[in-house]
């Protein structure tokens, strides 16, 4: 009669700790080009909302990605105080300075050809969906805002 009860403890700590981790990332196959004009929108849109000289931000996921990249350049350009995570292996810097944290999913819906950028910045979300327009990406929606 114990079984039962530790396979449901050990499933809700497993249906935890996934939800507690969500998977952050680049999850299409998209060209450069798509990248960079997603990048360059969602900068504006986290200017807009967020005002670089009053706001630090800071990774909570590695960037390795070509959209990733973008997005780190863009936010520098525009003035933002960013932190980027430390590679693995590396020693924290002491002078690690907090910030929201800001985590991204762009993935893609195969039979819509649309991409989807989810923005992460504490613990609310800016989504937006794109399209494939001459080569590069364009917005398909408003951005929406979930708190």
């Amino acid at each position: 009669m114990r079984r039962p009860t530790a396979l449901l403890g050990l499933l809700a700590l497993l249906v935890a700790g996934c939800a507690t981790h969500p998977p952050y990332g680049h999850f299409a196959a998209s060209p450069a080009s798509v990248d960079d004009a997603i990048a360059a929108d969602a900068v504006k849109q986290l200017t807009a909302l967020y005002p670089p000289a009053k706001t630090r931000l800071a990774l909570a996921q590695p960037t390795p990605d070509p959209f990733g990249r973008a997005l780190v350049r863009g936010l520098r350009q525009q003035g933002y105080a960013l932190r980027e995570l430390a590679p693995q292996g590396a020693k924290p810097s002491r002078r690690a300075e907090s910030g929201l944290e800001l985590a991204y999913v762009l993935d893609e819906t195969g039979s819509l050809s649309l991409y989807r950028l989810t923005l992460h910045i504490g613990s609310q979300a800016l989504s937006r969906a794109y399209r494939l327009e001459s080569g590069t990406g364009v917005p398909a929606s408003d951005w929406t805002r979930r708190e």
